[in-house]
Parts: C-alpha cells; structure tokens; sequence
C-alpha cells in the first residue's frame, strides 16, 4: 500500500527575497506537503507513535520559514531536508514553496518551487 499524508495551503508570513523590500517588509506564502510514509500499522493501532505528527510537521516548516533566504529554492530545500531528518521514517516528500504577488514586473498571482525527493 502506499500512504501519504497531505497538508495544504499552510500560509506564513515571511521575509524571504533577492529585494531589500521583500527582507524589510515581507510577503505571503502559501506552504502544501505531501508526505509518503508507510501507515499501516496506524491504521491498526490508532496510536500516534505510529505515525507522524502533523503538528510536528507543521513546526518543522515554520521554523524553517522564520529563517529569512534570498531564493524560494533554498527555503524550499531547507524545509525538505528538514523534514527528513526529523521523520527518517518518510520514503517521499512532495514539497510546494509559494509566494505571493511577487515582484516580477506584472500581475502574477505566485511563483512557486515546487520540490521532490524519493529516500530508499
């Protein structure tokens, strides 16, 4: 069987940019996770232990998102390798990093990286 498990849309406010506007006044970010990880023997023990904690998953990605990077991919690469180390039991994670309204000369909604990484 393969399992994930899915946040969507965490939103954070954050200082991330190349522009010393973006560093001084910040932006909106939109944060969505996919995470393979074997469930099974949650489904029958309905323990936590068992499985992961989407609080914690949660507070591995704002902590992450705290830290102020010039590149979306840097955070984005942050917060994956982040996660792997404090849930080794994760054989995937699928990982979007967006901004919002960026400044990029037009009317763009976002601009997202968007990560993926398969462990064996």
């Amino acid at each position: 069987m393969n399992s994930k498990i899915e946040l969507k849309d965490l939103k954070f406010y954050a200082y991330h940019g190349v522009l010393p506007q973006e560093t001084r006044v910040g932006n909106n970010y939109i944060i969505t996770v996919a995470l393979t990880v074997p469930l099974a023997k949650a489904m029958i023990s309905d323990d936590l232990g068992d499985t992961v904690n989407y609080a914690d998953v949660y507070a591995v990605i704002k902590r992450e998102m705290a830290i102020p990077s010039k590149l979306l991919e840097h955070v984005a690469g942050r917060i994956l390798h982040s996660l792997k180390r404090h849930f080794p039991q994760l054989t995937e994670i699928k990982l979007s990093v967006s901004k919002l309204n960026p400044p990029a000369g037009g009317d763009i909604r976002s601009a997202s990286i968007i990560l993926e990484e398969a462990y064996s």
